[in-house]
């Protein structure tokens, strides 16, 4: 039996600027942190709250690439999809992000890993939205749940033996 840790996850609202911060540290070195942001079968293993179902229609993460999925639960629906601006392996994934049910709400997000050594990572991802209304939107769809959740499963993906090892 693995045991695992789930580490606490900040998500803070900037007063001054419609931008959300994520901060979250995980129990795994850097590049098997990042392989699982990158790896479509292994974010969908993941990403999102325990109660949907994800189905990616392409996840093609590199500089220029893009993405859709859809997390889905009885006939309910949500897709996303975004570009892939700028991807470095192992430190940086920057990519737009627009929840299809609000297309006008396109947030531009940054993901950083730092290596704090011992094998563990810090994660801080930004959201940077267009405005405060639609931050405050992103806040109140219930994305801590998802965010939360998701990375709670990214924890016990991460103790699996080889899981993205690297």
């Amino acid at each position: 039996m693995t045991s695992t840790t789930h580490r606490e996850t900040q998500i803070v609202a900037d007063p001054d600027v419609p931008l959300i911060r994520i901060t979250r540290e995980f129990d795994a070195p850097r590049g098997k942190v990042f392989r699982a942001h990158t790896d479509p079968e292994l974010v969908a293993q993941w990403l999102g709250p325990r109660d949907l179902t994800m189905t990616i229609d392409h996840y093609d993460c590199r500089t220029g690439g893009s993405y859709r999925y859809v997390h889905s639960q009885g006939d309910e629906e949500y897709g996303f999809h975004g570009c892939f601006h700028e991807v470095r392996p192992d430190e940086l994934i920057v990519q737009t992000f627009t929840f299809e049910g609000w297309p006008d709400g396109v947030a531009l997000e940054k993901l950083v890993l730092e290596d704090l050594g011992d094998g563990r990572t810090r994660l801080t991802a930004t959201s940077l939205c267009d405005s405060f209304a639609d931050r405050d939107a992103m806040l109140s769809s219930g994305m801590d749940v998802g965010v939360n959740e998701g990375y709670a499963k990214l924890d016990e993906l991460l103790a699996r033996d080889g899981a993205g090892a690297r």
